[in-house]
């Protein structure tokens, strides 16, 4: 798995003594996969639109693997087996994980930036205690219970002159006890002009589809 953002935000982002905030508990301290079965396969659709990079669409798959000491998880995609960057003995579901960096590895092609300077970019927005809301989604015709975290990593950005069309981008991620594994959606959206997203230059979401 990757990043281990709440003890890297720790360390990297802010003073020793300020507590980890819920929302990064929630995204990546929580356990995810230990309800969701093993062995099964979670199923979800990324899919990208927009004119800053090609429409695309594929599936990408969590198994989950139960040994005599731990649970398991590997990702995969339509390349194949997917190598995070670093690794974490939590049960947070590891596709929170391959969509940020893939979002990352795309912000770096897109403005020359360094990957790692995106990724303090995200903690510290984690790291300033966004709201948790409580939303309704709708999952296979039903409604579900879910929590809802919105973040803009780049707004107050000091060397956003480098990436202006992209300050204005919005991280959505939705989790769902209803839902095995938890992840229901995640979203980044890049605003049109004046922070348009009603008419977005770019959006890439990944959803929850099925447990196989």
């Amino acid at each position: 798995m990757c990043i281990p953002v709440a003890a890297a935000t720790a360390q990297d982002a802010r003073p020793q003594d300020d507590p980890i905030k819920p929302a990064e508990r929630l995204l990546f301290m929580a356990d995810h996969l230990g309800k969701a079965g093993a062995p099964s396969d979670l199923v979800y659709e990324l899919e990208k639109t927009g004119s800053l990079v090609p429409a695309a669409k594929e599936t990408v798959h969590v198994r989950l693997a139960r040994t005599d000491k731990d649970l398991q998880a590997s990702v995969s995609d339509g390349a194949g087996a997917v190598r995070l960057t670093l690794d974490t003995t939590t049960k947070s579901n590891p596709v929170i994980l391959y969509f940020l960096e893939k979002d990352i590895a795309e912000m770096h092609q897109l403005t020359g930036g360094q990957a790692r300077y995106f990724q303090k970019r995200i903690r510290l927005a984690l790291a300033r205690a966004p709201e948790i809301v409580p939303v309704k989604m709708k999952l296979d015709g039903r409604q579900v219970q879910a929590q809802q975290i919105v973040i803009q990593p780049y707004l107050d950005d000091p060397n956003h002159e480098r990436f202006e069309k992209l300050v204005a981008k919005r991280y959505t991620f939705v989790l769902s006890e209803q839902v095995p594994g938890q992840v229901l959606l995640l979203k980044s959206e890049i605003p049109g002009t004046g922070q348009d997203f009603a008419h977005p230059l770019q959006t890439e979401t990944l959803r929850y589809r099925a447990r196989k």
